[in-house]
């Protein structure tokens, strides 16, 4: 039996698409789903998933972290280039520091 060298296998692979996602505000609907590339079914079918976990939910709700991290690691299993654009400097988003 011949074994793999682990460099061989785990070798990345490229990205299978890419996803952003934009807040629009407080009025509904909240989200919308960008992409760039990537074969349309899988974009589909993970902006759904996406969605799903989102109607409804402003970026400030307690329930957006937990529903954010679930993307995240949804998108990690799709091999998809997640962006996520909330409407506000990337400084904002990290909360007060102190």
């Amino acid at each position: 039996m011949t074994t793999i060298p682990p460099a061989e296998q785990q070798a990345p692979e490229p990205p299978r698409g890419h996803v952003r996602m934009v807040y629009l505000g407080p009025v509904a609907p909240h989200w919308e789903v960008e992409s760039e590339f990537g074969e349309r079914s899988v974009i589909e079918e993970f902006r759904l998933r996406a969605l799903a976990r989102l109607v409804l939910l402003p970026p400030h709700d307690p329930q957006f972290r937990r529903n954010r991290e679930r993307i995240v690691r949804d998108a990690e299993r799709e091999n998809l280039i997640l962006e996520w654009d909330l409407g506000v400097p990337e400084e904002d988003q990290a909360g007060p520091q102190g």
